[in-house]
């Protein structure tokens, strides 16, 4: 009999390859689970099987809690300190009494339930074997041959019993996958599942991308050029920003490959996805001039607070900056982390003038200027009132028509404004607030709002009640067509 129990021991764990240990184990829980239909559901019974011998014993165990213990639940698996001591005076509370049984021979257990308990946590072992093996794997390429496909899935056999998957959307569309064919993925996660664990692989990932330039261009490996990122649409086109740490190293060209067989290569395994190769800089504008080809950029504007730039092209070179669908521009806006809009030169320059007319009426409004002091502030690249109030002093002399007691006048005004913007805010803090539903007037402003509840008109509805005149009365300064369609808005018309 113990025999039989070292037998089954020695077969299984070659089988499965799993440590003998872990069969033991399972095997003890089996015997337990079998003793406590035999003996008690509610009983608390450990089997040991001595690992040399295969013979087993089995116990009856009892949790020690203390006399007073709240927690005291059942009988059948725990014992109160004070009984415990009278078989034992040196027990303590959380100790595990214990009582031999006879055990049941192995040939009466139930095969079925011993068969699934062993097996149940030789799976167990398995999963965490495989997660094991494969969680410090993460970030790798992985390949391995197509087993079957479900529902747009792609099962992959890794060998040694492992499986990983290819979920639908990591797929790269409409590529042909077979079963049987060789298939390499990105590993992106390691899941401890029920079922087993999922190792799920990646062919749409922009790392996925980058892993394959790393094989097909030595010096990467080497370290001589670093990839800074990428931005994928799958199957269709792709770009890849790359530096060489060494000046001598043309990255472009070391990843393009003789006659294109480094990048042929990569285009071939991502089902003919076309590559841009883009040289990284430091300097984000040229950086984006780089992404944005083949299409030339004839000019930008950055706004850093925004983190976008309003890019400029020729109208012929138009469709080819934006790309079908937007491609090119949405990868290069990936691809270097800035929002980009794209619209011809005349159609910038447009916009450009639009923009400075407001600086200019913002500077002759808030400084109380003419407008040729206004147009060489607009000039000058000023965008704000805040930049002439606490740019250095000697920014503004630079300024041919600017003398001392000009930059002087113009950052006093400056600050003026400013403050009474601020002394307003922060009395509005204090007195009447607009009510949200005048605040969310079509054409509403939040500066006429606070000015209307000032003077009692707190809600939509006080709007609605207005006269034009009435507006004007309590707004003196006020546009008169402007009031007019605030209050038919308020009124709903």
């Amino acid at each position: 009999m113990n025999k039989n129990v070292l037998m089954m021991v020695e077969v299984v764990s070659n089988e499965k390859g799993v440590d003998p240990e872990t069969v033991f184990q399972a095997l003890e829980a089996a015997l337990a689970s079998a003793s406590k239909e035999h003996y008690g559901a509610e009983w608390e019974i450990v089997v040991n099987i001595d690992r040399d011998t295969g013979e087993y014993e089995t116990f009856r165990c009892w949790t020690v809690v203390d006399d007073e213990d709240e927690n005291f639940e059942s009988p059948e698996r725990q014992t109160l300190l004070a009984r415990a001591q009278l078989d034992n005076p040196d027990a303590q509370v959380g100790d595990i009494k214990t009582e031999p049984l006879k055990s049941i021979e192995f040939g009466r257990i139930g095969a079925q339930k011993a068969k699934q308990v062993i097996f149940q946590r030789i799976r167990d072992a398995e999963r965490a074997r495989v997660v094991e093996a494969f969680q410090d794997r993460i970030g790798e390429l992985i390949s391995g041959v197509v087993k079957r496909i479900e529902r747009g899935n792609v099962i992959i056999d890794l060998g040694n019993n492992v499986e990983a998957i290819i979920l639908r959307d990591q797929m790269i569309p409409r590529e042909p996958i077979r079963p049987n064919d060789r298939v390499r993925g990105y590993l992106y996660e390691v899941s401890p599942q029920q079922r087993g664990p999922q190792i799920f692989l990646s062919r749409t990932k922009p790392e996925y991308l980058m892993e394959l330039f790393k094989l097909e261009v030595p010096e990467i490996a080497q370290g001589l050029i670093e990839l800074k990122g990428a931005a994928r649409d799958p199957g269709a086109r792709a770009k890849i920003a790359v530096q060489a740490k060494d000046k001598r190293i043309d990255p472009v060209g070391a990843c393009v490959g003789m006659r294109g067989s480094r990048v042929q290569a990569v285009t071939t395994e991502l089902a003919g996805e076309r590559v841009d190769i883009v040289p990284w800089d430091n300097n984000p504008a040229q950086f984006v001039i780089n992404a944005m080809a083949p299409a030339e950029v004839e000019s930008l504007i950055m706004d850093e607070e925004a983190h976008s730039m309003m890019i400029a092209v020729n109208e012929d070179k138009l469709a080819q900056a934006i790309g079908r669908g937007g491609q090119n521009v949405r990868l290069a806006s990936e691809l270097t982390g800035w929002v980009l809009n794209v619209m011809s030169s005349a159609d910038a320059e447009s916009r450009k003038e639009t923009e400075n007319q407001s600086l200019l009426q913002l500077f002759m409004d808030g400084l109380d200027v003419d407008t040729d002091i206004a147009a060489i502030l607009v000039q000058e690249g000023f965008a704000s009132l805040e930049e002439i109030a606490y740019v250095p002093t000697e920014e503004l002399l630079q300024i041919d028509e600017f003398d001392e007691a000009i930059v002087d006048e113009l950052r006093t005004r400056a600050k003026d404004v400013l403050l009474n913007r601020a002394l307003a805010k922060a009395e509005r803090a204090t007195g009447t607030k607009p009510a949200d539903d005048l605040l969310a007037v079509e054409g509403m402003d939040e500066d006429t709002a606070f000015a209307l509840a000032e003077k009692g008109v707190i809600t939509r509805e006080n709007l609605g009640d207005l006269a034009t005149f009435e507006f004007l009365e309590l707004l003196p300064d006020f546009d008169e067509a402007k009031a007019t369609q605030l209050i038919m808005t308020a009124r709903g018309l």
